[in-house]
């Protein structure tokens, strides 16, 4: 026998064993999801800090679904079930004081900073919803709302038989039709790993600290600072500059939908390739970052398994340039004071168009992170010599998205993590 290949197989075997040892037992298809079977899924969320908010009616197998994603995540889980608090879910006119309890238990978990959540309730009402959107924006948690796949979900003479509150197929009615419309988020998009944001923030502030020493740039800096300054010695500070930045997590959005009230809302929720991908996780590729006077952001390259998920309608600059499909796919890593996030989107839409006019910019050099080029007008990109792979989930924003002020201090910069979208 050649020795050569048994030292290879000897290695190689034991690998497919393991391999086969680790397949995951077939689920019930009630419980098949991205985030309890894909390998990839798992990974991404164990490196983020995740709420999942199951929502159903009583009875409907919220229970066991919580359950399996604490198998799957162990240690990194925790549960909140309000039926533990005693809180019978009902119509009612004013979300109960019980929930203060609920939400001090959940405000605990998220200072430890618990990887994975889970809150289990019916979810019925619109401002308890709310109440947990803010949460988890105060403390930078992605959100996935998450209903059960029973057969039985909807069918309140079998549920009557599975609720632990013994309510009635009538009250189980009651419930029902604020359960059968699917809760859209402000926007959807693909929202990075704590590990990928602290990544892209660290190689975004490594640009602007090295852009702010470039000469050419301090010619250049009236466009940021209302003057050029030439003086080699006067330090800019572009972090205090970009003093702006939204709440949640760092994204790339897709579709703003406005809890589906945007034009185009519904139909971009109800695609196939929007609930396949729900909860998934994608790698997504940045192969530049730039900033202009109001903005700083890194450019996405989609796959095209991500051009699937970037509606049709989104890469127009007015008045009526259409672009390549994909252009304006960015993330926003921080605003000068007074812009909104959205503006982000349309300074690299304004890099585009030049583009496609034959603009390719002016090389300027090399700085640490690959090619430094200007485009004039206080437009800056660099091409990055290696493209950055970052982990993320396809889902939802559902908070309320307002972009706040920070302080122009290290501490407070809008580049720290999980402080930027």
């Amino acid at each position: 026998m050649n020795k050569g290949f048994a030292r290879k197989s000897h290695v190689f075997l034991p690998k497919i064993f393991k391999k086969m040892s680790s397949q995951p037992k077939e689920r019930p298809e009630s419980l098949q999801f991205s985030f309890l079977d894909d390998d990839e899924t798992i990974t991404t969320i164990r490196e983020s800090k995740t709420f999942f908010i199951l929502r159903g009616l009583p009875g409907s197998g919220k229970s066991t679904l919580a359950q399996a994603i604490q198998d799957k995540y162990k240690d990194a889980c925790k549960i909140i079930s309000v039926d533990h608090y005693k809180i019978q879910p009902a119509i009612r006119s004013a979300i109960p004081d019980d929930y203060s309890k609920v939400d001090e238990d959940l405000a605990d978990y998220c200072k430890r900073e618990i990887s994975v959540v889970v809150v289990d309730d019916t979810h019925h009402e619109r401002e308890r919803l709310e109440q947990l959107f803010d949460i988890a924006d105060k403390y930078c948690y992605k959100v996935i709302i998450v209903e059960p796949k029973t057969s039985w979900k909807m069918d309140c003479l079998q549920l009557k038989d599975k609720n632990q509150w013994k309510l009635s197929a009538d009250e189980l009615k009651k419930l029902k039709p604020s359960l059968e419309k699917d809760f859209l988020p402000l926007y959807y998009g693909w929202f990075l790993s704590k590990r990928s944001s602290e990544s892209l923030r660290k190689t975004g502030q490594a640009f602007l600290d090295e852009l702010a020493n470039i000469k050419a740039f301090k010619k250049e800096s009236n466009k940021y600072f209302g003057q050029p300054s030439e003086e080699p010695k006067l330090k800019i500070d572009l972090t205090s500059y970009f003093v702006k930045r939204p709440p949640g997590v760092l994204h790339c959005t897709t579709k703003f939908t406005d809890f589906g009230k945007a034009p185009g809302a519904d139909d971009y929720a109800q695609q196939d390739i929007v609930k396949t991908s729900y909860g998934k996780s994608f790698f997504l590729t940045i192969s530049a970052l730039f900033i202009t006077p109001k903005t700083a952001g890194a450019r996405v390259k989609m796959s095209e398994q991500q051009m699937l998920l970037w509606p049709g309608d989104v890469d127009v600059l007015q008045p009526a340039v259409s672009l390549p499909k994909g252009s304006r796919a960015h993330i926003t890593l921080g605003c000068a004071s007074g812009v909104e996030a959205v503006q982000t989107g349309l300074d690299l839409l304004e890099f585009a168009k030049l583009e496609k006019a034959g603009n390719k910019g002016e090389e300027v050099g090399e700085i640490g992170g690959g090619k430094l080029l200007s485009f004039g007008n206080g437009m800056w990109m660099l091409l990055l010599s290696k493209k950055i792979e970052l982990r993320a989930i396809f889902g939802g924003y559902y908070g309320k998205g307002k972009l706040v002020p920070t302080q122009g201090s290290k501490r407070g910069s809008p580049f720290n993590s999980c402080v930027i979208i």
